[in-house]
């Protein structure tokens, strides 16, 4: 494998039966038995077994990932994301890559395996032959599609994740690994032009191009949280490296076109890029085959700077333009990501000849159809319960106020039957006494307010917990300080917090509008009560009601009028009466709407003729369920328009002829009619007061069983955003409470090693400015070269490289004996004994063989105590 270009790691997935997680959600979810997808379940349980066990680079693996990612998009057609699998794995990058993450989101597993396709088409560009142009070709086409497949994931599959992606996956560490594949990509290109022999200037573009993608990747990495510093140190030590390589062709460029004067300028700046790239070897982060590349290049531009220099002073004399006058250099840009199109337009290789096989569960109602069926009949039953059945019950309200304020029917009432009780009172009567009306109304308020409880105490309980939440974050905050407590509170968390807290504020305010409407019904309730229980009750406490008129005949000049009024009213009540028949079968036209089969069949279109060019979403049936209501529904809102007409002109008319009433009974004289008519009004109003309040109850149970699926899905949602927060707080508190990183023993041979005293000198301290100079030269060693045993300055290497090293298992060095272990209470002071002060510098000689520290130690121990403090010397206790 090549050791100066980087390669994706795997991410390592846990076995888990997916079909297991699929049945029981068919089981209990649709009404079609599992066994009729017997074979889908065992092929969906083959797909990942073959996907998650793809570990080595080879095209095979290819196939595989991606029939399964297929797959994996086409049944996120059918069912929910969270459809009750707990998907494992365990992260390639960074600094938890033994902690594993697990999600119940089918949009997580197709994430890690579009992850694992990129790592394979990155480790196969990689495994590929780069000593020839072929070769060359063949891995940089790889690394291209490795930088198609991570910005398909970014852009595509992690803003559907619905959670938090991982720290592999984060925004910053994707755009770093995507510039880092391009960047090997261009390079690529790079090394195939050199190999077939391009002009300099067209080499010097491409290494230009390589230069600025290392760059960027090495800026996009220092802001992620998982990619380790050799890496880091590997992208900057290629950006300079390449910009010196740049450099250099452009100066063989101008060599050629006899521009010396530009030539030295050039070798100049590429001797400064490859020193500045060669600096990132300290600390031992960069592999061998890296450091010997810059050697290698340096070597070659100080010879040729030598050479330019030489010949421009003696025999060119040609002006040296300082760096800043340098003309920039074009580049050539031949990589870009390459996303394949089995990744973008997966469902195009579904099908009985298809790359992937035939698409899985196509029997099976898709989750999406179901979420359309219910998005239709909510929209159905809000278009004919408001705005049909709602706007003739609201014509309806406006007539009875009109005949309320007429007086209407009660004053001709009291003419015509002046003794006993009119025929329509008697019907009203009989009907509040079989509906029960008093004690259906009183049942109905205590299931409403049962109702109300139940959706106030889920309300409540998903409210309580996002509230205790954000109390233990603000704790944790003032515990460890928001310099370091970093991650954002529940109510500006962007993806479920900030939605969940204004559903907070949204159901706080659908309960205060709720409370004030039950409270108005129960007002008009209040206010018809003794009114119904009268009509209730048996037809003498009626009779008693009702006072008779002392007028036993109606007087002949008011006949004509009382007639045209009854006309009148007769006309008015039997349009009523037609709308509540029109409403009747309308309710009954929206319960026989079964829209299931005519939707099934509109999917299977969209399938069948790839109409969409993704997962059907309930969205794909807009245009079919406007058709389909315009259809059924459009006759009946016109009617409305016309009722509204045909009642403005009723009301008018009635109008029109109770004041011709009103003006005859006054000329025939108005006595002991007045208190029949007051009391016979009274009894019809509270009759229709009953029916609105009918209404108004029904419509109150309605609207707090819908209102019960809302709030249950919020609590819901609370409870896992909170338990998945609780999560995320444990694993950074955990982080947090960390030892500091130069108190972990990384190896054998960086323990705390006082060497033997020898006879007659004081204890060492090992901290003289000799022993300082001996850490700093086998720091600027490299780390792949086999060490002697250190004591423990050589313990100040950084965590980062021992984590993550590039250097292969046949270089590790094993642990060497080490000498015997001191007494460690000599080097704790004693108050009882005073300050000793060293005065004599340590010597300058020290024992090549022992790398400066063997020789440094035994010097300190020799070491003669005086009585004047050296300030250039240690302090010693004891």
């Amino acid at each position: 494998m090549q050791s100066n270009i980087l390669a994706v790691p795997f991410r390592k997935g846990t076995q888990l039966s997916l079909s297991s997680a699929i049945r029981q959600y068919i089981s209990t979810k649709y009404d079609q038995h599992p066994d009729m997808f017997r074979q889908d379940l065992e092929v969906i349980d083959a797909l990942r077994r073959d996907a998650v066990n793809v570990r080595e680079p080879h095209p095979s693996g290819v196939a595989r990932l991606q029939a399964y990612a297929g797959q994996l998009v086409w049944i996120g057609g059918k069912f929910p994301i969270d459809i009750g699998a707990d998907f494992t794995w365990y992260p390639a990058l960074g600094y938890n890559t033994e902690r594993p993450i697990v999600h119940n989101n089918l949009r997580f597993e197709l994430a890690n395996i579009l992850y694992n396709l990129a790592a394979l088409y990155s480790q196969l560009a990689i495994a590929s032959n780069r000593s020839s142009t072929d070769g060359l070709k063949t891995a940089a086409s790889y690394f291209t599609q490795s930088a198609g497949v991570l910005t398909h994931l970014k852009t595509e599959v992690i803003p559907e994740l619905r959670t938090t992606p991982p720290e592999d996956m984060d925004e910053h560490t994707l755009d770093s690994l995507i510039q880092l594949q391009l960047a090997q990509a261009q390079e690529c290109f790079w090394q195939k032009a050199v190999m077939d022999g391009y002009k300099d200037a067209s080499i010097a573009k491409l290494a230009a191009k390589v230069s600025d993608l290392y760059n960027e990747a090495g800026e996009a990495a220092m802001r992620s949280e998982a990619i380790s510093s050799s890496w880091i140190h590997h992208m900057s030590a290629k950006h300079h490296h390449f910009a010196a390589a740049a450099q250099y062709r452009a100066a063989c460029d101008c060599l050629e076109k006899r521009k010396y004067g530009e030539e030295v300028a050039r070798l100049r700046d590429a001797v400064a890029c490859v020193t500045e790239g060669l600096r990132e070897s300290r600390g031992g982060y960069l592999h061998k085959a890296v450091v010997d590349d810059l050697n290698a290049l340096k070597r070659r531009v100080e010879e040729d700077l030598k050479r330019a220099e030489r010949d421009n002073d003696v025999i060119y004399l040609n002006h040296v333009p300082p760096k800043p006058e340098l003309k920039l250099l074009e580049r050539a840009t031949m990589a870009a990501p390459r996303i394949p199109p089995q990744v973008s337009a997966p469902l195009d290789y579904l099908g009985e000849k298809g790359e992937f096989g035939p698409p899985l569960f196509t029997k099976l109602v898709p989750y999406s159809v179901h979420i359309a069926v219910s998005i239709y009949e909510e929209r159905r039953d809000r278009l004919v319960n408001q705005n049909i059945i709602g706007e003739l019950e609201t014509l309806n309200e406006r007539l009875h106020e009109v005949l309320s304020s007429l007086n209407l029917p009660g004053s001709f009432q009291a003419f015509e039957k002046p003794l006993g009780l009119p025929g329509t009172l008697v019907q009203h009567a009989e009907e509040i006494r079989q509906a029960d009306a008093l004690h259906r109304l009183q049942r109905s308020f205590a299931d409403i307010d049962k109702l109300r409880a139940t959706d106030l105490a889920m309300f409540e309980e998903g409210r309580n917990l996002l509230q205790a939440e954000e109390e233990e974050d603000a704790q944790l905050r003032r515990k460890y300080g928001t310099s370091r407590w970093l991650r954002p509170e529940s109510r500006s968390e962007p993806n479920e917090g900030a939605k969940l807290w204004q559903q907070v504020t949204d159901a706080e305010g659908w309960f205060a509008n709720s409370e004030s409407s039950d409270g108005v019904v129960r007002d008009k309730f209040h206010s018809i009560e003794p009114m119904l229980a009268i009509l209730a009750g048996p037809d003498r406490g009626l009779l008693d009601f009702v006072p008779s008129s002392r007028r036993t005949e109606i007087p002949e000049t008011l006949k004509p009028a009382i007639g045209r009024l009854r006309a009148a009213y007769n006309n008015v009540t039997r349009l009523e009466g037609r709308r509540r028949r029109k409403a009747e079968a309308l309710r009954e036209k929206a319960r026989s709407d079964d829209i299931k089969s005519d939707i099934l069949a509109e999917a299977s279109r969209l399938e069948r003729t790839h109409a969409v060019a993704t997962a059907i979403v309930p969205a794909h049936f807009e245009e079919f369920f406007e058709k389909r209501l315009d259809s059924l529904y459009e006759p009946d809102l016109e009617l409305v328009q016309a009722e509204a007409s045909e009642q403005e002109k009723l009301i008018t008319e009635l109008i029109r002829v109770n004041r011709e009433f009103e003006s005859q009974k006054k000329a025939a004289g108005d006595k002991g009619n007045r208190e029949r008519e007051q009391a016979l009004q009274k009894l019809e109003n509270a009759y229709y007061k009953y029916k609105e309040l009918i209404s108004n109850a029904e419509a109150g149970r309605k609207f707090y069983n819908d209102l019960s699926r809302i709030i249950g899905g919020f609590r819901d949602g609370a409870r896992n955003f909170v338990t998945e927060r609780r999560r995320e707080a444990r694993m950074l508190e955990d982080e947090l409470n960390m030892p500091p990183l130069n108190n972990l023993s990384l190896g054998g041979q960086q323990g705390h090693i006082q060497p033997p005293l020898q006879s007659g000198g004081p204890p060492s301290s090992g901290w003289d400015s000799a022993g300082y100079q001996g850490q700093q030269q086998q720091q600027s060693q490299s780390s792949f070269l086999p060490i002697p045993a250190q004591p423990i300055q050589q313990a100040q290497s950084p965590l980062e490289a021992q984590i993550q090293s590039w250097a292969a298992a046949r270089e590790t060095v094993a642990p060497q004996p080490q000498p015997p272990r001191a007494n460690p209470m000599q080097g704790v002071w004693n108050p009882g004994v005073g300050i000793k002060f060293a005065n004599t510098p340590p010597p300058a000689n020290t024992s090549p063989s022992s790398g400066g520290h063997a020789g440094t130690n035994a010097q300190q121990e020799n070491r003669q105590v005086g009585g004047t403090w050296d300030r250039n010397s240690a302090i010693r206790f004891g």
